[in-house]
């Protein structure tokens, strides 16, 4: 009888010892990982992800393949990982954009929230409004000026209907009391290459992108949009010092996988960006595109993407944008 209950009892503490092993057991992808940017190449959130996937197979031990799928405001590439098998192999890379969505488009093909399991942030960054170099305006002040006397005459570049971009130049106008018309572009490349060209005289561009077309004289950067400001940028002024008091906007960059995704999957990913994120090279390298690295817990990423829902829910109402 006794042997019988010691039996029993070894069986249980074995079975409870490999159920902990089993949970605490670090999960590895079995094939290359998809790293989905929803814009086409170029743009800020492509030229993040691209850093961040050169270095994810060192510390994943497989390939991470950079599937470039724009279009829609991210509408595209985003359904197409809410709607992806939740085993790990595809991961989402999103910006602040992605809290803006929900307020600005009546029917989305997927829930914000509910059908993506965050993984954690990669970092924070800033927009810097350039504009043509031939564009008669070399400061915030003088382009508030040159807007003015042109009222519905110059238009800016958005990369889609109600993103970050787009609400950036909605917020400049109002608060610096301006028309202008804003022009939508599937990516942060595109709309660079039109300020580039004439077309278009203005674009809240990300200083990842941006940085490069400054320093080789083919924008012209007239102010960044946070409060302080960028050390990517430490000559170009924030658009509330020059000219626009009260003016803020700033972004971030995260990775989302599939709701349902398994929690040992989240947790090996997480702690890898964490890693990857914190390392000197890392952040040397995010700090050269305009972003402050900093990582997060799913958890935190999270609660940072609902309550940006909410404050950008309120800026949609003040600055009247259109749902779509």
């Amino acid at each position: 009888m006794n042997c019988t209950k010691t039996s029993l009892g070894l069986a249980a503490a074995f079975a409870i010892a490999a159920a902990v092993a089993d949970a605490n057991a670090q999960w590895s992808p079995s094939r290359p990982v998809r790293l989905i940017v929803p814009f086409p190449p170029g743009g800020a959130v492509d030229v993040i992800g691209r850093i961040v996937a050169s270095r994810l197979p060192e510390r994943l031990g497989q390939q991470v393949v950079v599937d470039n799928r724009g279009g829609a405001n991210a509408i595209i590439g985003t359904e197409i990982t809410a709607k992806a098998a939740p085993d790990g192999h595809t991961i989402l890379i999103v910006p602040a954009g992605h809290a803006i969505t929900p307020s600005v488009t009546r029917k989305l093909p997927y829930d914000t929230l509910r059908d993506f399991a965050a993984i954690g942030l990669i970092g924070n960054g800033a927009y810097v409004l350039v504009v043509n170099p031939e564009l008669p305006a070399k400061t915030v002040s003088e382009f508030v000026a040159l807007a003015k006397a042109r009222p519905g005459q110059l238009n800016y570049a958005s990369t889609g209907h109600g993103n970050a971009t787009h609400l950036a130049g909605e917020l400049f106008k109002v608060l610096a009391g301006i028309d202008m018309v804003g022009v939508n572009y599937k990516g942060g490349g595109p709309a660079l290459t039109d300020v580039i060209g004439g077309q278009i005289a203005a674009f809240f561009s990300g200083v990842a992108s941006g940085s490069a077309q400054i320093k080789a004289g083919r924008v012209r950067a007239l102010g960044v949009t946070t409060a302080r400001r960028t050390v990517a940028l430490p000559e170009v002024p924030t658009i509330a010092e020059a000219g626009v008091p009260g003016y803020e906007v700033d972004g971030w960059y995260g990775l989302l996988a599939p709701k349902a995704t398994p929690a040992a999957v989240i947790r090996r990913f997480n702690e890898e960006l964490a890693a990857l994120v914190s390392s000197a090279e890392m952040k040397e390298r995010l700090l050269a595109a305009g972003i402050d690295a900093r990582a997060s817990s799913p958890a935190e990423f999270h609660e940072r993407i609902a309550r940006d829902i909410v404050r950008w829910s309120e800026v949609v109402k003040k600055a009247r944008i259109a749902v779509e």
